[in-house]
């Protein structure tokens, strides 16, 4: 166990005080800009992690932050996860601070979205606060500085290979924008192949709304067209699939038919929604318009609902043996709990942790471990699938 659940810890107080009434307006402080300025911080903390004033900094941290439970690690898809608790692709777009996330109590952090050409993404304003739905939107565009660079970047933190790292990595790839539809398969191909020895996991991402044509790749002959050209690589690490929100069941469930045929480690459900999910009207403090009218794709406590559905017809799709990662829309202990509960084996965070701060991570997990001890299970892996209610 933690000796600090962060609840009300020293970090937990200074988010609350510092940067809560940065995120309690939609026109506060730029989201992007925001994240930037962290990013920037955590990437020079990351390379300097040995340090003694840093390496300080980073174990007072961690001693707040990590909660340590036995029955909440998990073996998967060749993986040791700490805990379930990871951080999702769209925050680390570049891998700068992929030495520490451990630190902010994660089992897993999932790096990218990761393109082979280096991308601006599409023009700003792109990223918006929707602050009292605890949401966002997000027309980001897969920004990113290219395979090549994030490779650099990565070998310059001194990584422990995988297998052997504090907090499993995995590496979401995309397809780059001027890339034609029928050359995925390559575009993808040259991004794993440069980065493959440097991942734990990779990810195929075809689900974001943001890439015009991308998630045409969901249609089930193209998904496995560009799965069939990434496994034959050499050296290819466990491959997941991410997928929509906005897919109909049957699609769903020929998604599910795929992973077992193909020999798919795992699925991630869900990506950002284009559905607006009841906020058609709502209307964007920057720009004066409705998110009717808006571009990008909504993510954050609405999404909680169509995220559960699409994890249920999937563990019923796939049976019980596909690992599934269920992220959207999770911001507490009790939704962490109903994503287990619906078949998820790992979890992933952002809009959430964002809005709650970095206290959220120790607060799911001890609420999972408090769920364990309630209903008399003995690990985590009992309780996937089981729908057991929050005690």
């Amino acid at each position: 166990m933690a000796a600090d659940t962060a609840a009300g810890s020293g970090t937990g107080r200074l988010y609350s005080q510092l940067v809560g009434p940065l995120l309690a307006r939609d026109d506060g402080a730029d989201a992007e800009q925001l994240s930037q300025f962290t990013l920037a911080a955590l990437a020079q903390a990351s390379l300097r992690r040995d340090w003694p004033g840093v390496s300080g900094v980073l174990a007072g941290l961690a001693a707040e932050l990590q909660w340590r439970d036995p029955r909440l690690e998990q073996t998967l898809f060749g993986c040791r996860f700490a805990n379930p608790v990871g951080l999702a692709a769209g925050f680390d777009k570049n891998a700068v601070a992929a030495g520490i996330w451990h630190c902010f109590g994660f089992g897993f952090a999932e790096l990218g979205t990761v393109t082979w050409q280096a991308q601006p993404g599409n023009p700003r304003p792109r990223l918006f606060r929707l602050a009292a739905e605890r949401a966002a939107l997000n027309r980001m565009g897969f920004n990113n500085a290219g395979a090549e660079a994030v490779r650099r970047t990565l070998e310059r933190q001194r990584l422990a290979p995988p297998g052997q790292r504090p907090a499993v990595l995995g590496i979401n790839l995309g397809k780059s924008k001027i890339t034609p539809l029928e050359l995925a398969p390559d575009d993808y191909a040259s991004s794993l192949e440069l980065l493959a020895p440097l991942a734990d996991y990779a990810v195929i991402n075809v689900s974001s709304p943001n890439t015009p044509g991308l998630r045409d790749l969901q249609e089930e002959s193209l998904l496995r067209r560009l799965v069939e050209r990434l496994r034959r690589l050499s050296g290819c690490p466990p491959l997941l699939v991410k997928i929509a929100p906005d897919l109909e069941d049957d699609a769903i469930d020929a998604i599910a038919r795929l992973a077992y045929e193909e020999g798919l480690a795992g699925v991630i459900a869900v990506n950002t929604s284009l559905d607006r999910l009841g906020l058609e009207q709502r209307r964007l403090a920057q720009t004066g318009r409705s998110l009717a009218e808006e571009a990008g794709g909504l993510s954050g406590r609405p999404l909680r609902p169509r995220a559960l559905e699409v994890l249920r017809r999937l563990r019923a799709a796939a049976g019980p043996a596909l690992p599934l990662i269920g992220v959207g829309g999770i911001d507490s202990p009790e939704a962490a709990w109903e994503r287990i509960g619906a078949g998820a084996s790992l979890l992933q965070l952002y809009t959430g942790w964002i809005y709650e701060g970095p206290q959220l991570v120790p607060r799911i997990l001890e609420g999972l471990s408090t769920q364990l001890h309630r209903h008399g299970l003995a690990h985590l892996g009992a309780a996937v699938g089981l729908g057991l209610p929050w005690r």
